[in-house]
């Protein structure tokens, strides 16, 4: 039987490779493991540190920032109140 796609995709990853998938550095992602708010989740076996790759983009995805057509909208008139 095999193993669904998702499954394969959904691997854990050392902290070298999750900088490479993230576009974070090394250091970055360690600081990130111990956030006093929202401390991204990984297991740790020995002193090796692995983070599964699902749940780092449900972790990321709390972090997606949106820029709405009435804020830009406000800060255009603000800006034009300025000159």
């Amino acid at each position: 039987m095999k193993a669904p796609q998702q499954a394969l995709n959904d691997v854990y990853l050392p902290l070298k490779l999750l900088a490479n998938y993230s576009g974070m550095s090394v250091r970055t992602l360690r600081g990130l493991l111990r956030h006093p708010v929202t401390p991204l989740p990984y297991y740790q076996i020995g002193t090796k540190i692995l983070v599964r790759r699902s749940e780092y983009d449900a972790w990321a995805s709390r972090f997606k920032s949106v820029v709405s057509g009435a804020l830009n909208t406000v800060v255009d008139d603000m800006l034009r109140g300025l000159r």
